[in-house]
């Protein structure tokens, strides 16, 4: 019964992806200056995909093409869902799809389908497999690397022990295990990781049932550090802490930069995250889609290869991302200006952005 309902599915994506192939037909060519890019995003639970990078890669797409158009749609951690918004979007005549993939193995399928079709896909952010035109994000070892360099110096700061817990990231997700082993190298032989969790959906919930796991199996008083594979993690972390009683809880890293864990970290509660530019993520997603759409060599902008688990020497584009504690505040997430000390700090921080010499 699975088999046939998969080449029930199979032969429907054919067909929707067949019809879109006709309609691109006819006497006349289609104008190269004038198309649609598809922006599928894969939660909400994660701040920076409705905030920062659809916003931006929207501004970046209209800056470099006046006539193009963006169409968007968010998946809300649902694999299916995201199915139908990628044939929803090349039946429409979608061009370009710039996809951050809601599971990196499961969408590859349609991946396929769109390649089929003509539709070239970048992958933005998280790798996929499949046949993807392109790919631009952070370099994920350099994250996790990051995270756990900085643990390590809060954790021998604050001198009591090495035992960390491993908050991973969603195992659906390239990226999770790509963060992951970054971290593992940079700590290997220097800590020792008493637990590790896969955290669903990056959710806060899961990843506050998972912390609450460990505080109740090895004693809140024998976790030296936690190593948050993102902000979203980071709170429900944090949030198991506090349920259980812990006044003083031991560092706990993060990504993403959201306001609210910079506001953590200004009241100590979490001790950094990683900052990674999304303008310069975004306008480079941008520039190889309007670079696929009108049928130039994207290599031309990629500045790397990288190889998937399906292909190899994909065009890509790894930016540097940048690690961020209560003292670089200001020279990263204000300079560049993300966020104004007036957003960092309401009235119920004034004191300890005070400390932190963050006035303005």
């Amino acid at each position: 019964m699975r088999t046939h309902a998969l080449h029930a599915v199979a032969a429907l994506v054919a067909g929707l992806l067949a019809v879109a192939l006709a309609g691109c037909g006819g006497d006349g060519e289609a104008d190269p200056d004038s198309f649609t890019v598809g922006l599928l995003l894969p939660n909400r639970v994660t701040p920076r995909w409705e905030k920062s990078d659809k916003p931006l890669i929207e501004q970046r797409l209209k800056e470099l093409c006046d006539d193009c158009t963006m169409v968007y749609a968010n998946a809300e951690n649902d694999v299916a869902r995201q199915r139908q918004q990628m044939i929803s979007m090349i039946t429409k005549g979608a061009k370009v799809l710039i996809l951050d993939p809601a599971d990196s193995k499961a969408l590859r399928s349609s991946i396929q389908e769109a390649d089929r079709a003509g539709v070239p896909v970048i992958a933005y952010d998280r790798l996929a497999e499949g046949a993807i035109s392109g790919f631009v994000s952070f370099d994920g070892a350099k994250i996790g690397k990051m995270q756990g360099e900085a643990l390590m110096k809060a954790m021998a700061q604050r001198g009591k022990g090495k035992a960390v817990v491993m908050m991973n990231g969603d195992p659906s997700s390239a990226n999770a295990a790509w963060f992951r082993d970054g971290a593992v190298s940079a700590m290997s032989g220097k800590v020792d990781i008493v637990r590790s969790y896969e955290t669903q959906g990056w959710s806060p919930e899961s990843a506050h049932a998972n912390m609450s796991a460990a505080i109740s199996s090895l004693g809140a008083d024998r976790i030296s550090g936690v190593l948050a594979a993102n902000d979203a993690i980071a709170a429900g972390v944090i949030s198991a802490f506090k349920k259980a009683g812990v006044e003083d809880p031991p560092p706990i890293t993060g990504q993403d930069a959201d306001l609210e864990a910079v506001r953590r970290i200004v009241m100590g509660e979490q001790y950094m995250t990683v900052y990674k530019p999304f303008e310069k993520e975004a306008a480079a997603a941008a520039a190889m889609a309007i670079a696929l759409g009108r049928g130039e060599d994207v290599r031309d902008v990629a500045t790397t290869q990288i190889d998937s688990p399906t292909h190899q020497d994909i065009p890509s584009i790894l930016l540097t991302p940048v690690p961020v504690t209560a003292a670089g505040l200001d020279r990263t997430v204000l300079h560049d200006g993300v966020f104004t000390v007036r957003q960092i700090c309401p009235p119920t921080l004034r004191p300890a952005c005070d400390r932190l010499g963050l006035t303005g």
